[in-house]
């Protein structure tokens, strides 16, 4: 059976700062810097972890037999994030897991493993990026922070294979040495004329010979580049068509890193139609080329959580000194109440993992109510019975009380909290993220995310849980 792509899922954060606020505050220093849109800001409860998650929950989780994670942030590096993200999706225990990394290549790296494994069973691909930028730098008006995901596998694929090329090249354009936190790059022209223009056009030429595709057969060209001439320039090097390449998002996402050509390439199957060839290119010590057809199974694709969809759920953050603050650059003065130590122990967080990671209420066998937390006996009748397992991720809930608290420390005041009551009848005290007021109100539909909890800043440690968000539109 042909082996592709079954289904994908996508997820930018809520948060866009304006990068005319960018601008704006460092007008003192470089009065000259113009800029048009808004970039993706990850909140200070999100990494490339929780944003995996949120991605492949667009995902279908059936017959997932191995999971891999492409990062070049990755929280842990010597941790397995893939692991993480596994154990916050519920995937089972026997679920193989790999993280790959050291270039924004690792997203196309992670696919070309899934593509060309010979395991029968599907491989979930995630990728995601919230890389750093120095204050004043032009990365820190295009780098953006999103994650995409990928069901790989055999059957009703929507889109297949055709061929692929690799060039693995000691050609450095950018590099960030470990430990450091911006990335260091060298000058524009040379990149462009030396790198992308020599380095990607033969392999290009290479992947569509052998998928027997001409050049003007390529309906979405997908080319993430920093410097937004160079896809037109590529393309016509290697007569591709003007009118195929792909938006690169920068409007209102901004460059994601690893994620971005996969996140492009969701972004064009939402697009595409039965028949057209996708070319997929990404390019970091070397260059992969991928080559896609889409498949009439796409006609009646409708992806759960979509490119258009995430990118449509933006809310403009005005103020530059919050990006400033969640990337650690302003240390802001946030009283004693911020002086506490969360020392988190790794016991008690294993111990309890089915409740914390996958969010497990537990339903009581003789009165039927859902226990969270799930103590030795059940909260309604008393019952001893062992419960079930409930997970309450995709369960619907509502707001059945909150407070905005701006005197307990948050590092994004103020503080929401409150009764969270699910349609199976369980309550839980649980935060509110991501809220615009005007539209949290005791009735609020609620959906759950997979967020940072708190975070040890002695040890460098993150505790996940799951925190609530108003559903736009409810």
């Amino acid at each position: 059976m042909t082996r592709g792509i079954l289904s994908y899922g996508a997820y930018i954060p809520a948060l866009r700062i304006d990068r005319a606020a960018i601008a704006a505050a460092n007008a003192w220093a470089f009065p000259s810097v113009r800029a048009k849109g808004a970039r993706a800001l990850a909140n200070w409860d999100e990494d490339t972890v929780t944003m995996s998650v949120e991605a492949a929950r667009g995902v279908s989780p059936s017959g997932i037999g191995a999971l891999i994670f492409a990062s070049t942030t990755p929280p842990y590096a010597d941790l397995q994030n893939a692991t993480l993200v596994t154990s916050a999706l519920g995937l089972p225990i026997e679920t193989a897991t790999t993280d790959t990394a050291g270039s924004l290549r690792a997203g196309t790296a992670a696919l070309l493993a899934a593509l060309h494994t010979t395991e029968p069973a599907s491989t979930l691909v995630t990728a995601a990026d919230a890389r750093r930028a120095k204050p004043g730098s032009a990365q820190e008006l295009s780098y953006g922070a999103g994650a995409v995901a990928f069901s790989i596998g055999e059957g009703p694929v929507i889109a297949k294979l055709l061929a692929t090329a690799s060039r693995a090249e000691q050609f450095v354009d950018h590099y960030r040495q470990t430990g450091e936190k911006y990335d260091y790059y060298w000058e524009e022209r040379w990149v462009r004329d030396e790198g992308y223009a020599k380095i990607i056009p033969p392999a290009i030429k290479a992947a569509l010979e052998k998928a027997g595709v001409k050049p003007a057969e390529i309906a979405h060209f997908i080319l993430p580049a920093m410097q937004q001439a160079v896809p037109a320039a590529i393309a016509k090097s290697c007569g591709i068509p003007a009118e195929s390449i792909a938006d690169n998002l920068a409007a209102n996402c901004g460059d994601t890193g690893a994620a971005h050509g996969l996140l492009m390439l969701a972004a064009a199957l939402e697009k595409a139609k039965p028949g057209d060839k996708l070319l997929l290119v990404t390019f970091g010590a070397g260059t992969d080329v991928l080559v896609f057809e889409a498949t009439g199974a796409i006609s009646n694709y409708k992806p759960t959580r979509g490119v258009a969809q995430t990118l449509a759920a933006g809310r403009i953050e005005p103020h530059y000194t919050k990006l400033l603050s969640f990337h650690g650059e302003l240390n802001l003065d946030w009283g004693m109440r911020s002086e506490g130590s969360e020392k988190i122990p790794l016991t008690q967080q294993y111990r309890a993992r089915g409740q914390l990671a996958t969010f497990n209420g537990g339903k009581c066998p003789d009165c039927g109510a859902i226990n969270f937390p799930q103590l030795a006996s059940c909260v309604n009748c008393g019952s001893f019975a062992p419960l079930a397992q409930v997970s309450l991720v995709d369960e619907p809930a509502q707001v059945a009380s909150y407070t905005a608290d701006w005197l307990q420390y948050s590092p994004a005041p103020p503080l929401y909290f409150g009764l969270v009551q699910f349609d199976n009848g369980c309550r839980v005290m649980m935060e509110m993220v991501d809220v615009d007021p005007k539209q949290l109100e005791v009735g609020t539909r609620l959906r759950m995310l997979y967020r940072i909890k708190s975070l040890d800043s002695e040890r460098h440690y993150a505790r996940y849980f799951w925190k609530a968000t108003p559903i736009q539109g409810a």
